[in-house]
């Protein structure tokens, strides 16, 4: 079984192009999609994001809507914890396929960090 897990050095997450999501306001609050935003650099990317290294440097005390967590999946998207799993690794796919591409060194590291 497949199980979902951060792969250091990715960072397709912070990747944050509100074109690439255009229900933000259907799971973010009005406070966290103000946050959000704020976080957007020039070039589409966070803000915290060392692109250097590919990391955040706030991981620790990032927002809640950069967490996959639980109750944040269930407060944005009605997720059940036992569909979290499931729904955090398709998220994640679709995300580094469409910042790096189908065939990326970070979608195979991916696939094989979950167990794909």
């Amino acid at each position: 079984m497949a199980t979902w897990q951060c792969v250091k050095q990715c960072g397709a997450c912070c990747q944050l192009d509100p074109g690439d999501r255009p229900d933000l306001e259907a799971y973010l609050s009005e406070d966290e999609l103000a946050l959000y935003l704020s976080l957007i650099g020039p070039d589409g990317w966070c803000i915290h994001f060392d692109s250097e290294n590919r990391e955040c440097q706030i991981y620790p005390d990032r927002p809640s809507f950069c967490r996959v967590e639980a109750d944040s999946f269930e407060r944005m998207f009605g997720i059940q914890p036992e569909e979290l799993n499931d729904f955090a690794i398709e998220c994640c796919r679709q995300q580094i396929e469409g910042v790096y591409g189908d065939r990326s060194l970070e979608l195979m590291r991916f696939n094989r960090a979950v167990g794909i």
